[in-house]
């Protein structure tokens, strides 16, 4: 008897994954023939049932392909006793026979709120450690859930395509972030860890209504559904796909049109924008306005749609300001973003 449906479907997931690695992973052109020495996977692991489904079924496949397992939590230090349970969290993934593990605590600033602040120090925590241990990959527990949730606060952000492509199955430098579980709901990775018998903990700020992703998760979702019935989370995870698929490539567009919109100094013609349709034009300024300082994550929909009037309604508009204490200007016919 195989193992439960629930069982099954984490560790499929994770299989796909791992195979990908392992044919991403090249040969040397000395040694064709010879397989290179077995890469380190990581998982980043809360102790929550999602990330904890994914670490037993990590556990359970890697050492069947020949690939190394460990395991980082990363102790945020937002609430009374989280050093204590990250390390739980290293005993049980201990306990799955992963190695390396280790818990690293971070400090949250507050750039950006509370969410985006915890989101930045928690990456920054996994790059170095990846870079650490030499690892080819950090696996992630992101579901599809997490996925419709992404993609309903793009929609609200109203930033564009891009904003509702939500999460990629792959991202980071160099493809190191993997998250085997898009296509995957909620459920099915909590009952992977009861059938199990896999302790998880559920972080109360999920349930805290303070935080905008809660809200959307509790009351939000909650309400589409039975608004429109059953299928909105996967018509949302849909959508992410397909809105991905478009933006890669207005993007790959955008950038093989660049070059011709600059003049030989590199200044950008507004005459040359002018003639390009929106979605790309606007890809061009987006990408100028954040080679000059605007942080991506501040940088908005409406912020673009600023600059992007210089060049399709010009009536002697002055100094367009964008975060990062950048500014944007029209001059001789020529389109002129950085620093103020």
């Amino acid at each position: 008897m195989g193992p439960h449906p629930a069982v099954a479907a984490i560790r499929l997931a994770v299989r796909r994954v791992l195979h990908d690695l392992l044919t991403d992973i090249p040969t040397s052109p000395d040694t064709p023939h010879e397989r290179p020495p077995a890469p380190l996977v990581l998982v980043a692991c809360s102790g929550g049932a999602d990330s904890m489904a994914l670490a037993s079924a990590l556990a359970f496949e890697a050492p069947r392909l020949g690939i190394r397992a460990g395991g980082i939590t990363v102790d945020h230090g937002l609430q009374p006793g989280s050093d204590l349970r990250a390390e739980e969290v290293v005993l049980r993934l201990r306990e799955l026979g992963l190695e390396p593990v280790e818990s690293v605590a971070v400090t949250v600033g507050r750039a950006g709120g509370p969410e985006a602040a915890a989101r930045d120090a928690r990456y920054a925590a996994l790059d170095a450690a990846a870079l650490r241990h030499g690892a080819g990959a950090v696996l992630l527990g992101h579901t599809r859930d997490d996925q419709a949730e992404t993609v309903l606060l793009g929609l609200a952000r109203g930033s564009g395509t891009r904003s509702l492509s939500g999460m990629a199955a792959v991202s980071g430098a160099d493809g190191r972030y993997r998250r085997p579980f898009l296509q995957l709901d909620r459920q099915t990775a909590r009952k992977a860890c009861m059938v199990q018998s896999l302790p998880v903990w559920d972080d109360p700020h999920n349930a805290d209504p303070a935080y905008t992703r809660s809200r959307l998760r509790h009351e939000g979702l909650p309400a589409l559904e039975k608004a429109l019935g059953k299928g909105v989370v996967e018509a949302l995870a849909r959508t992410a796909q397909l809105s991905r698929d478009d933006a890669d490539a207005l993007d790959t567009w955008a950038g093989q049109a660049e070059a011709s919109v600059r003049d030989a100094t590199g200044l950008l013609e507004c005459a040359k924008l002018y003639a390009l349709p929106p979605a790309v034009r606007r890809r061009i300024l987006r990408r100028a306005a954040i080679e000059a300082g605007a942080p991506a994550g501040s940088l908005f929909a409406r912020h673009i749609e600023e600059v992007d009037r210089l060049i399709t309604g010009w009536r002697g508009q002055g100094v367009i300001n964008l975060p990062g204490k950048v500014v944007a200007q029209r001059q001789g016919g020529r389109l002129v973003i950085r620093q103020g």
